[in-house]
């Protein structure tokens, strides 16, 4: 008789509410809804970019000459394009946008040892690691609007590039590059405003008054995403 009464009220509690399935409180659950809806998004905007990078035709040296040259007859080289670092007039290919990529991760980084920290309830520790979260997703957008530059204002003797015409290749090329990148940057945007909101919740004590820091968890949940879909976005754009 024991049993079947506990047996009724964990069916209770699973069904009327005041437990937690999966381990995971109710404002987890929402943002890994959401983070998976995102991730349909990107992936459609990725699989969209692939069939468009293949409907047109690679470029061939046997065919189109040794020396690469930029034409609306086939899909541009990204690493004959992406050339530049700032202040060094150097030919350079991908290594900025490298330098970008590293940037990102290592905020993912510190991100994690923010999470940990509030982990173990430690306010400063805590606080440190968002401070570089913080920068770290400053000095990537900082770098992608330097990129935009470079790439809106063209070679010397070119037209530039923009949502009208491309001159490092089709136009489709430019557009997917400004809609995918851009796309990406607001959230990095959006990640650098939340993590200035906990930021300051956490230098003003609310979650230690609280008892947990699970608000610095989810808001490392977004920023892990983001960093992740960076690294697909870096692989299709640039190395495929």
């Amino acid at each position: 008789m024991a049993t079947t009464t506990t047996i009724d009220q964990n069916k209770r509690n699973i069904w009327y509410g005041g437990a937690e399935p999966l381990k995971a409180s109710y404002g987890k659950l929402m943002m890994w809804f959401f983070l998976l809806s995102d991730a349909l998004t990107f992936s459609a905007f990725l699989v969209a970019y692939g069939m468009s990078r293949f409907a047109y035709p690679a470029y061939d040296p046997k065919v189109h000459g040794e020396e690469f040259v930029p034409s609306v007859n086939y899909w541009p080289i990204p690493e004959e394009i992406f050339t530049h670092i700032p202040f060094f007039h150097v030919y350079a290919p991908l290594v900025f946008v490298g330098i970008m990529t590293f940037i990102l991760i290592m905020s993912s980084v510190t991100m994690v040892l923010a999470v940990e920290a509030g982990h173990r309830m430690d306010k400063n520790d805590c606080q440190k690691w968002l401070l570089w979260t913080i920068f770290g997703g400053i000095a990537f957008i900082g770098c992608q609007a330097w990129e935009w530059t470079v790439f809106i204002a063209g070679t010397p003797d070119g037209i530039g590039a923009n949502l009208i015409r491309n001159e490092y290749g089709p136009p489709l090329f430019a557009n997917f590059f400004f809609f995918i990148t851009g796309f990406h940057g607001g959230h990095v945007v959006s990640g650098i405003i939340l993590n200035i909101i906990v930021f300051y919740n956490v230098a003003i004590g609310t979650y230690q008054a609280r008892g947990h820091y699970e608000m610095v968890e989810k808001v490392g949940l977004y920023w892990h995403f983001v960093d992740l879909v960076w690294v697909f976005v870096f692989t299709f754009f640039y190395l495929v």
